[in-house]
């Protein structure tokens, strides 16, 4: 009985898990960076044993319940949700290289992210254009959305450091030029979605139930982007190629960064109305990983961007923004034991 529970909810399984492995990886590079050795090395642990669960019910899901995955990755809600295995992957393969050096494993955990997002981009953008009852925008856009941009743009720092690990040359360059079109590309990708999801936050019925966690993704895919165009900046050296593009990646790398603090002020804002003037729950919920992401993602940006543009006092914004960020993981970590446990007593009661 115990077995044919666990097949069930791996059957129903939540396309976004490995937002779990972005968050907690995001977080142990930017502990890091900021010195906080033993406990980025005690994430790198964590995350290693999530991701290589997460990636067993992923493979078990993809055999057994083939038509659940096929239904999810076509549907507007979600679809967006897979972008996080690419994220994941290439977030936990930027953690393994800036925290054990371990370039091998991340040049495969790379090669798999680019053959997810190929299958993955396209299966879900043809399956929601051709689809013939299509949501309205109210019920079809998410913050979630957004993790298009996210993965796109996690293929570029991965790509950039693996450019960067001794390779020949002439694959350096080919590998660069993969990382600044995905960079370019993840920006596309930000710019046409946020587009849709400003205009139903401004101009359509916005109700404080709809404003779940991935919508902090708003700030956390423009964070990733920052992040990308500064690993490109710090690791031009080696690239002629990317010499000739500096002066455009470091302005427009800017320009994304300043567009992702814009962001956080009016969050907080709108999250003080959905929980305090409006009084929703806090409880455990599987999105809520969207939001522990962007955090430590923007943490990482500053310290690395106040690096590439050389803007030391950026830094101390890192320093600052840690702390949020290892708040909101301990309080998710917190939480979701409370989940299974919680998920544990009701299955022995209803046994008994």
């Amino acid at each position: 009985m115990g077995l044919l529970v666990i097949l069930d909810k791996i059957k129903k399984m939540f396309t976004g898990y490995f937002a779990l492995v972005m968050a907690t990886g995001a977080l142990s590079v930017a502990t890091n960076l900021l010195g906080y050795q033993m406990v980025s090395e005690v994430l790198l642990i964590v995350n290693t044993v999530f991701y290589i669960i997460l990636a067993i019910l992923v493979v078990i899901r993809v055999i057994f319940y083939f038509p659940y995955v096929k239904n999810d990755l076509t549907s507007h809600l979600h679809g967006p949700g897979f972008f996080t295995l690419v994220a994941g992957t290439n977030v936990y393969g930027v953690q393994l290289i800036v925290i054990s050096g371990s370039y091998n494993i991340s040049v495969n955990l790379w090669i798999i992210s680019m053959v997810l997002w190929v299958i993955i981009m396209y299966s879900f953008f043809t399956a929601v254009t051709i689809r013939e009852n299509k949501p309205s925008l109210v019920e079809g856009i998410n913050g979630a959305w957004l993790i298009a941009a996210v993965a796109t743009q996690s293929i570029s720092v991965l790509g950039t450091l693996v450019a960067d690990s001794g390779v020949s040359s002439q694959i350096s360059e080919w590998i660069f030029f993969i990382s600044i079109s995905m960079y370019l590309l993840g920006g596309m990708l930000y710019l046409s979605i946020i587009t849709l999801i400003f205009y139903r936050f401004t101009f359509l019925n916005f109700k404080h139930a709809s404003l779940t966690p991935p919508y902090w993704i708003n700030m956390g895919a423009v964070a990733i982007t920052a992040l990308a165009g500064s690993m490109i900046v710090l690791h031009s050296d080696t690239s002629q190629l990317i010499q000739q593009f500096l002066p455009f990646v470091k302005g427009f790398t800017l320009f994304f960064w300043v567009t992702g603090t814009w962001w956080i002020p009016l969050l907080v804002i709108l999250m003080v109305w959905r929980y305090i003037i409006k009084k929703y729950p806090i409880n455990y919920d599987q999105q809520m990983w969207g939001m522990v992401f962007p955090l430590a993602m923007y943490t990482t940006a500053t310290y690395q961007l106040s690096e590439a543009l050389g803007i030391s006092f950026l830094a101390q914004v890192s320093h600052v923004f840690v702390y949020p960020a290892i708040i909101t993981w301990v309080l998710g970590v917190i939480l979701l034991l409370f989940h299974l446990v919680r998920d544990v007593i009701i299955k022995k009661e209803n046994n008994a």
